[in-house]
């Protein structure tokens, strides 16, 4: 598994670097178009700093009234309404629900979220989320969402650090914390490796979305307080 997952980051390293010299628009550009779906803790602290770095966010819920303060704050690069037309606004998604939520997600904006790449944070936990949450954490949760959003570019991202810390540790001294990812999609990868270098954390690519049960909560590597340095070691210990 070691020597797997060392092949698969040199390998997704490798094609980073190619896909960054043909510079894609959406990945080069100086602002992003970025629909957050679910703008609860993680979404809106993620929508704070986005802005902050320059990003363009439509933020979302369910009672879109109850997010236009926050809007009003942020000024005039975030918008605020429904999840359908986040997912339409989009360059790139977060989905950041409970995890039960997901499948919904996927079947209602299956053609918004289409060949886009999405920043899944949704974590399955048995005891809010039910059984779909038990079959979930069974074959992992990147594979599972993967399955929920069919058709979209899903980097497992955010979802391990503490609410609280995502929101008020960005750049932290005297290093950054870690993010772990994963994802099947080295551009994908590419694009999640940005905008969390933006949201002013440090992201460390996993492997492929199968490794992502590795950082589902409870693992060993569901850690929100590592550096980048720190994260890669438990990394090697542990894969």
């Amino acid at each position: 598994m070691n020597s797997y997952r060392r092949g698969f980051v040199a390998a997704i390293s490798l094609l980073i670097l190619a896909l960054s010299s043909h510079a894609p628009a959406y990945a080069q550009s100086e602002s992003l178009k970025i629909g957050i779906i679910g703008t609860g803790k993680i979404g809106g602290a993620l929508a704070r700093h986005w802005v902050n770095a320059g990003h363009e966010v439509f933020m979302s819920s369910r009672h879109p009234e109850s997010l236009q303060s926050l809007a009003n704050e942020l000024g005039p690069r975030a918008h605020v309404g429904t999840p359908r037309e986040a997912a339409a606004f989009g360059e790139v998604i977060l989905v950041s629900v409970p995890y039960a939520a997901v499948p919904q997600v996927g079947a209602d904006y299956a053609s918004e979220l289409a060949g886009k790449i999405v920043l899944d944070t949704s974590n399955p936990i048995e005891q809010r989320d039910g059984a779909i949450a038990i079959a979930a954490l069974e074959k992992g949760s990147g594979v599972a969402s993967a399955e929920f959003l069919a058709g979209a570019r899903i980097v497992r991202a955010f979802n391990c650090i503490p609410a609280e810390s995502l929101a008020n540790q960005p750049d932290r001294q005297p290093a950054r914390i870690a993010i772990p990812l994963a994802g099947d999609d080295a551009e994908a990868l590419e694009v999640a490796q940005r905008l969390v270098d933006d949201a002013g954390f440090d992201g460390v690519v996993v492997g492929p979305l199968e490794v992502a049960r590795h950082f589902d909560l409870g693992q060993p590597l569901a850690r929100g307080d590592l550096s980048a340095v720190e994260l890669r070691a438990l990394i090697d210990e542990i894969l």
